[in-house]
């Protein structure tokens, strides 16, 4: 099967953001226009993460989904506070097609067994944020990388794969937002144990970078943020400013983010160039 590209986009209030391992969040933009501007290039499907669901309890994105479904038509996943199977329901119904689930998943496994049975396997996708342990071993973290869990990762991962996710999107939080790479041995190990697809999330600073978390990480997927983010930022003057910025934002972020960005048409070129299969 072809490989997909999915563009993550971090929520907060009305703004599209970017931080570090998950903290520092920046705003960049609407969230919509971006989501928009990756369908419009060839995006294989978009992620929706509401960034601060867990300060709140709730997911706050209905809105910006049911606007995004009507836009784009292209797989749509939301994640971010989903806490009950009305909470799954409530943004199916808004127009997403999957959903992703972490902070209620740990807490109470058997969540992902109901959901799973009531909205079907594909719809279900665990989010893992996964953390190095100083004895080589990965911990899961949830609220949005703040909060340890102690559970282990390969075993949580395996459980929740025998509860019934459809899928396993996992974000090495020491990679995130870094640039300097997936975590090849996290998401090949994942990979290698599971029969369900992995999606590689965090760390992307190049085109080659995604190519080797395919490769190298034998990842099923690559999920990808700031790189196509900063590469909109560089290609598209159309964009809108986040709430809150003056007009020098555009040069500030581009000069800021230690990652030059790129285009979805220049990664799967990247992709194909590497023999990897892709959808055009």
């Amino acid at each position: 099967m072809a490989v997909r590209t999915i563009a993550r986009l971090d929520v907060k209030g009305s703004n599209l953001v970017k931080g570090i391992h998950l903290e520092g969040l920046r705003a960049l933009g609407h969230p919509g226009e971006f989501a928009r501007f990756y369908y419009e290039s060839g995006i294989d499907e978009l992620v929706y993460m509401d960034a601060v669901a867990s300060l709140y309890g709730r997911n706050s994105l209905t809105e910006i989904v049911a606007r995004t479904a009507s836009e784009t038509f292209v797989p749509l996943c939301v994640g971010g506070g989903l806490r009950s199977l009305d909470d799954i329901h409530g943004v199916l119904h808004a127009g997403a097609d999957k959903v992703a689930i972490n902070t209620q998943a740990i807490a109470e496994p058997e969540f992902v067994r109901a959901a799973s049975r009531r909205f079907g396997s594909s719809t279900i996708v665990i989010s893992i944020q996964a953390k190095l342990r100083g004895d080589g071993s990965y911990e899961c973290f949830t609220d949005n990388g703040r909060e340890a869990t102690g559970k282990e990762v390969f075993g949580w991962a395996k459980e929740a794969e025998g509860l019934g996710a459809g899928e396993l999107m996992v974000t090495a939080i020491d990679r995130e937002g870094t640039g300097k790479g997936y975590d090849l041995e996290l998401t090949r190990r994942l990979a290698e144990s599971l029969s369900i697809p992995v999606i590689a999330c965090g760390g992307a600073g190049s085109a080659k970078d995604v190519a080797d978390a395919v490769i190298e990480g034998r990842a099923d997927a690559v999920c990808v943020a700031g790189l196509l983010h900063y590469g909109a930022l560089r290609d598209v003057e159309g964009l809108s400013a986040p709430e809150g910025t003056g007009t020098g934002h555009r040069a500030e972020m581009k000069n800021r983010s230690g990652i030059e960005g790129c285009s979805v048409t220049e990664l799967k070129a990247e992709l194909a160039a590497r023999g990897i299969d892709v959808r055009r």
